[in-house]
């Protein structure tokens, strides 16, 4: 069948992570034609991965990036823009029985508007910049107490316009669609149930509206700007939910979030992350006491707790060596010349050192004593499961399914704690014993629970389950994703 695999800033212009993930399924399932849709930052990104003979298109949906201007401009001030925007500004304003209800037909109206007009330019009109001043002092939650400035109102159209983007492309023609995460991977698959009746299923790594809660938290604009973009973040990821038949978590801690954010319990099947464990032998550990970490350098990453944990721990243990394995993302510079500067700061720079990529990754894990993570968000992380699949002992924040994957073969301790992070640092690569003991439960315990043909094979029979749905029950579920009370616009 042909497969829409979508996804946001991932395969396959990063290496790592989530985009390993898709790589695998991919080359896994060759029986199986994929087409490539990627969210990018500005579309001129490169493609850093070679791509296998199933895939059969690539399409990049820039949000950043110069906007189309193939479409006339016709009717953008009145008419259809304004009425499906209108649905969308009230449900994001304020909270009423009918909002998802509201908020999913303005996007599908919008959707279908835009394939004959020119949705950039309208969003980008003055119109639509008075139209969220009114809706904010005429139904917000919030007006009130929060007014909304001139500044706020240009920013929040801004922000609209570029989530909005996908709207302007048209729906993938495919037999089946595959988000990688919910939010706007969500809405392009959403955008073919609309159009073609097509069926969904969603992967979730991390929880989509957990991190930009995360991302948002120091949010430098003014309130109404944050308010109406989490409602966007929190309507969308609800909406995702709720069209997607099949929704396959990394790890049941993502399970909790999708069923308070909306989820059908029943739509949900646990799908873990899978390595090959032929990838990885057992070596000795290196001659100098090394914590190694592997991973992007990213916020998410919470480099700072690993710096300022390992410099107390080293104060206790002198001889250690930290090695950070892996690239900087485009984007993330600034944040990487931070850690840099940090690590001189502590006094770390004869101790630290960073790798950059490694091929193939099991020698980030050869060069190790002990792995670490101190993340703040993670689904189901590769670092983690590679690493005991590796035979080393691992030192883990306590978030996402890291629990669920370390079980008692690994130390966890509290996100964003350097004392503690040091704390596990020192129990383990003090005790020989338990660092031993505890990389041989954890190649059991990897070998047993996350193997790479156990996933393929779960989502090889979810794909065909959905495939095989009749074309009468397709065109029945597209019409019923028309909210009550809006007319069909098929």
């Amino acid at each position: 069948m042909r497969i829409a695999l979508i996804s946001e800033g991932c395969y396959p212009f990063v290496r790592g992570g989530v985009t390993t993930w898709c790589d695998q399924l991919i080359r896994g399932l060759p029986q199986h034609n994929f087409e490539i849709v990627t969210l990018l930052g500005v579309g001129t990104e490169p493609v850093v991965l070679e791509m296998p003979s199933n895939v059969t298109g690539l399409q990049r949906i820039p949000l950043w990036g110069p906007r189309r201007r193939d479409r006339v401009p016709r009717g953008l001030t009145k008419g259809e823009f304004e009425a499906s925007f209108a649905l969308v500004l009230s449900s994001l304003v304020r909270s009423y029985p009918g909002a998802l209800s509201d908020f999913v037909s303005g996007l599908r109206r919008l959707h279908q508007w835009a394939q004959g007009h020119d949705l950039h330019a309208a969003l980008a009109s003055q119109r639509a910049t008075e139209m969220v001043i009114d809706h904010w002092l005429g139904g917000s939650d919030h007006s009130g107490v929060h007014p909304m400035s001139l500044r706020d109102a240009l920013m929040i159209t801004d922000l609209l316009e570029h989530s909005l983007r996908p709207l302007s492309q048209p729906a993938p023609r495919v037999d089946l669609c595959h988000p990688v995460s919910n939010g706007l991977p969500t809405l392009v698959a959403m955008m073919a149930q609309w159009t073609y009746g097509t069926p969904m299923v969603m992967s979730e790594h991390g929880v989509y509206l957990r991190e930009r809660y995360l991302a948002l938290a120091d949010f430098a604009h003014g309130w109404p700007v944050k308010q109406v973009l989490l409602t966007f973040y929190r309507r969308l990821s609800e909406a995702g939910y709720a069209a997607a038949e099949l929704i396959a978590p990394v790890n049941v801690f993502n399970q909790r979030w999708e069923v308070y954010g909306g989820a059908d319990p029943d739509r949900i099947v646990t799908a873990y992350n899978g390595v090959d464990p032929q990838s990885f032998i057992e070596f000795p550990e290196p001659a100098v006491p090394t914590v190694g970490w592997v991973g992007r350098i990213d916020p998410l990453k919470d480099l700072d707790t690993l710096v300022r944990g390992f410099a107390t721990f080293r104060d206790k243990s002198p001889t250690c060596k930290l090695r950070l394995f892996g690239p900087v993302p485009a984007g993330n510079e600034g944040y990487a010349r931070h850690i840099r500067d940090l690590v001189d700061q502590v006094g770390l720079s004869d101790a630290v050192t960073f790798e950059g990529p490694v091929s193939p990754v099991s020698a980030a894990y050869r060069a190790s004593s002990v792995v670490a993570l101190t993340s703040i968000s993670e689904g189901l992380p590769y670092t983690v499961i590679e690493a005991m699949m590796s035979w080393r002992a691992t030192v883990s924040s306590d978030v996402g399914g890291v629990a669920e994957v370390v079980g008692d073969t690994g130390l966890l301790f509290p996100a964003r704690d350097p004392e503690e992070f040091s704390r596990a640092c020192l129990t383990l690569m003090s005790d020989t014993s338990m660092r031993s003991s505890m990389a041989t439960a954890g190649r059991v315990r990897a070998t047993g629970m996350f193997d790479l043909d156990r996933m393929l094979s779960s989502f090889d029979s979810m794909y065909t389950d959905l495939h095989e749905e009749s074309p009468q029950l397709r065109q029945f579920r597209a019409e019923a994703l028309v909210p009550a009370g809006y007319p069909d616009l098929t």
